[in-house]
């Protein structure tokens, strides 16, 4: 049942949205490349799921991931490298996508507590879209993979912290030009 209340969790408008964002995702999902001394490739998803908190409100942004991982988990290969399958999850870089909707949920929830102005995306963005993610993901490729939490953070967060805080700054700078173009979407 589609309710018709653009105030509703499940409204057509940010149904649409939360599925335009899971595309955009995946999009920049097949922006991979792989590092030969860790498992984690760099990708774009991470520049993806900072546009979503940014831009959409904090329960579409959620479902915008969900709906990403589930397509993935399913089986079709939406996930980094053209790769699907629940064992992607369950794997050394699980905890990165599993990440995904809490990060954008955060993001979101921090940018709408008052005006939002660059240096606040620039935050909401590094808390969510790096800290989060990092965390998440580094102790679910620690516990994998079988090493030290230390070894994990060096191979699976410290090689990408300039590139992810690259991502912040695009992805903030564009959050901004793009907010009023979304304001009709504005929950």
């Amino acid at each position: 049942m589609i309710v018709h209340n653009d105030k509703s969790v499940f409204s057509l408008k940010k149904m649409t949205l939360a599925s335009m964002f899971a595309s955009i995702t995946i999009v920049m999902s097949f922006i991979s490349i792989p590092l030969p001394f860790s498992p984690v490739p760099i990708t774009g998803q991470t520049f993806a799921l900072m546009l979503s908190g940014s831009l959409l409100d904090p329960i579409t942004s959620f479902f915008s991931m969900i709906i990403y991982l589930a397509l993935g988990a399913v089986g079709i290969p939406v996930f980094a490298g053209f790769h699907g399958g629940i064992s992607i999850l369950l794997g050394p870089t699980g905890g990165y996508l599993l990440a995904m909707p809490i990060a954008s949920f955060v993001i979101s929830l921090l940018t709408r507590i008052a005006d939002t102005s660059f240096f606040k995306l620039i935050l909401a963005n590094i808390i969510g879209g790096i800290l989060i993610v990092y965390a998440l993901g580094a102790l679910q490729l620690s516990v994998v993979a079988g090493l030290e939490i230390k070894k994990a953070v060096l191979l699976g967060a410290v090689p990408y912290i300039l590139g992810d805080l690259i991502k912040v700054l695009i992805s903030s700078y564009l959050s901004l030009k793009l907010r009023p173009v979304l304001k009709m979407y504005k929950d």
